[in-house]
């Protein structure tokens, strides 16, 4: 296996190296300008580990995988095109009203208790940009009223001339019946045709978004329209830097449901928060295949602290109505929560309560924390762990960056010392103190809203900031194992390495398995399995177009289920892919209630409520080569390893600093176990071992944090 995965973050850009037997890893700046400088520095750095040059590298290797976090950034600042929107007549206003509160989706919880005072998202579709059409279809998929070819030219000549340069097609009920949808897109290519200069491109709802919903679908289609000419220029300027370097094969691009695919397959949309969702992803590997069980995955980097949950059992929890900056999508991706808390993040002054407060605002890669020597001049969660002493200033990232801490000290006397009337080490001990604390109340968070108690998982920390803060967080969150995992530092960009070619198509659907009001079980076999069998086609035609061989792609089917009436929904994946008689549909019943009882408990299934499906999806997909884990036991003995230095080194709950050892990435093997206070320095990370905590090294590179 040759391989090269990269993780694009805000601040750097993480490579995966795999040749042959050599796992080799690497990090750069990330260069926000043109992603593939930073792209090339990465590989070079990893060439160079092997001693090979790009060039024999990109004309052997079998792949090369992208996750990035462009479009997420794209949506924070707004720098799209403008899009206009065509709509159902009458339904002019659904985009703009956006469900009458959806102007708090987005929002932390304290704002969304005082909306009032909340502010509304700039739109991504003024007013002035959305016209209607006469048009109709019923919920039944049937012609009520028909399009009217010169209403529609009339309609895109007025969105154009208003200076849309993007057009999105959601219309009502289109997932039944599309037909409307794409006589509206083959009547725009007949206006402005794709061959010639003044071509537009065209999205349409019922292709973003197969479920029901007019408003959902309108917001994932617009989104989609909004990054997707971003996302083109980007992905395509990543794929010609490589073809100039003798790259001859598609560029892959990791999508945020848990797969990837070639650009050709790929909307825009997908490719939102996906180098963390391969995080998720390596996270669910690393447990299947070492039976960690519980498992709580954490990632932080430079600019952000993002968590995902992976329950014993490998199974990824997923969102199906996400919602990504401010705005409510109906694309199933996996769930993902994201806290603006990484080592870039600013520490400033909050006036109100008279304390520290940590992000979300970060500092990114450029210019970077004050201690980078850059032109930073505000404080970040570097900036405290280099004060503490748990950062080596002539050896960070492997003395790519040479840190200046006199700056750090100038950053935070300036912003933070006079207005909280405090000296420099105790400020600095404050935003350690707090970022862990804001990190910790996440994990809690994520996991009590979910049935699971902390205490049960096992943490897994990574990214470039992950292991350095593990001991904090876990302490205030109640997490007593904690593992850095092999390859810790570009853990994600090593899930980008084992994703899957895999796609989801899925359809909102009406079924009912048992109905509480007549007794009876569904029996409309032939409407479900046409159901089943469109999705499956859709999927395989995606795989085709790749290349893939009919006979090597698989499909999972998954149901989205809920008792009666409830809100909750649950999606439940069902190890058959037809419904053929009463015994089928006993056996789908008897799974959701497995699945729901072992989540929520087994006295709230409430199956005398009766039984509905309202999604149906496929995953359709084709396995590959992927990363192989070692055991995470050892039962031999171990002995403290030999310090290469000693430092003072400051605790958030110690007064005054501690004669700390100071290890190299010589100690992190599996003979030995490194005693608290400790600090081990590796080419990409520093593990921080806090008073009443030891590491124990594995056989890999994974490395546990246990208590005392």
């Amino acid at each position: 296996m040759k391989r090269i995965s990269v993780d694009i973050g805000g601040t750097f850009t993480d490579c995966f190296f795999v040749w042959d037997d050599q796992y080799i890893e690497a990090k750069a700046l990330t260069t926000h300008h043109n992603l593939a400088l930073g792209f090339n520095e990465a590989l070079d750095l990893a060439c160079k580990g092997a001693e090979l040059d790009r060039g024999t590298v990109l004309a052997e290797v079998d792949s090369v995988r992208y996750a990035t976090t462009l479009g997420t950034n794209a949506l924070i600042e707004r720098k799209g095109p403008k899009v206009g929107a065509i709509v159902t007549h009458g339904f002019e206003d659904t985009i703009p009203l956006s469900r009458g509160r959806g102007y708090g989706e987005g929002l932390d919880n304290s704002m969304q208790q005082n909306l009032p005072a909340a502010e509304r998202p700039e739109p991504l579709v003024p007013r002035h940009l959305i016209r209607s059409v006469r048009e109709r279809i019923n919920s039944a998929g049937k012609v009520v009223a028909r399009l009217d070819p010169q209403d529609v030219r009339n309609v895109v000549r007025e969105l154009v001339d208003a200076g849309a340069e993007a057009l999105v097609v959601s219309l009502t009920n289109a997932t039944e019946s599309p037909e409307h949808e794409l006589q509206i897109q083959e009547i725009i290519l007949e206006e402005f045709p794709a061959h010639e200069l003044g071509a537009i491109p065209v999205l349409l709802g019922h292709q973003v978004s197969g479920r029901k919903g007019e408003y959902v679908r309108a917001t994932s289609t617009i989104v989609d329209g909004f990054l997707h000419e971003i996302m083109f220029h980007a992905l395509s300027q990543l794929s010609n830097n490589l073809r100039e370097f003798g790259y001859d094969k598609p560029m892959l691009v990791i999508h945020n449901s848990g797969g990837m695919a070639q650009m050709n397959s790929t909307d825009a949309l997908q490719t939102i928060h996906s180098g963390p969702i391969a995080g998720v992803g390596a996270a669910e590997h690393l447990s299947s295949e070492t039976g960690l069980g519980h498992v709580i995955s954490t990632d932080m980097g430079g600019t952000s602290f993002d968590i995902g949950l992976v329950p014993e059992g490998g199974v990824k929890h997923y969102d199906f109505l996400p919602t990504i900056d401010r705005w409510l999508v109906s694309v199933p991706m996996v769930h993902l929560d994201t806290l603006g808390a990484g080592g870039g993040s600013i520490a400033s002054y909050d006036r109100i309560h008279n304390a520290i407060k940590i992000g979300p605002e970060s500092a990114g890669s450029n210019p970077g924390p004050a201690c980078y020597d850059r032109g930073g001049l505000r404080p970040t969660v570097t900036d405290a762990d280099l004060l503490l002493g748990y950062l080596d200033a002539d050896n960070y990232a492997n003395g790519y960056i040479k840190l200046n801490p006199k700056r750090s000290v100038f950053a935070i006397e300036e912003t933070l010392c006079d207005e909280l009337d405090m000296d420099v080490l105790d400020v600095v001990k404050e935003i350690k103190r707090g970022v862990d604390e804001q990190m910790a109340i996440g994990i809690g968070k994520e996991l009590r809203v979910r049935g699971y108690l902390p205490e049960d998982f096992t943490m897994l920390a990574y990214g470039g900031n992950g292991p350095l803060h593990a001991c904090g967080i876990a302490k205030q969150a109640g997490i007593k194992r904690v593992l850095a995992p092999p390859f810790s530092s570009v853990f994600s960009a090593c899930g980008a390495g084992n994703m899957r070619q895999l796609h989801f198509h899925e359809r909102g659907a009406h079924v009912v398995l048992y109905n509480a009001t007549t007794r009876g079980l569904y029996d409309t076999y032939d409407e479900f399995n046409a159901i089943v069998e469109e999705l499956e086609k859709r999927g395989l035609e995606d795989l085709l177009r790749q290349g893939f061989d009919a006979r090597d792609v698989r499909y999972r089917l998954e149901l989205d289920m809920r008792y009666g009436n409830q809100l909750l929904t649950q999606a439940v994946s069902v190890d058959i892919n037809r419904i053929n008689g009463v015994g089928d549909v006993l056996h789908v019943i008897q799974t959701f209630g497995d699945v729901y009882s072992h989540r929520f408990g087994a006295n709230c299934a409430a199956p005398e409520a009766g039984i509905r499906v309202g999604t149906i999806r496929v995953a359709s997909y084709v396995d590959g080569d992927v990363v192989r884990f070692d055991s995470l036991e050892y039962g031999g003995s171990r002995s403290v390893p030999e310090p290469v230095a000693h430092r003072n080194v400051h605790f958030v709950d110690h007064d005054g600093g501690l004669d700390t050892p100071i290890y190299d990435q010589h100690a992190l093997t599996h003979e030995h176990v490194i005693p608290g206070p400790a600090i081990v320095t590796t080419e990409n990370t520093t593990f921080l071992v806090e008073p009443g905590w030891h590491l124990q090294p594995t056989q890999q590179g994974a490395v546990w944090f246990l208590q005392d």
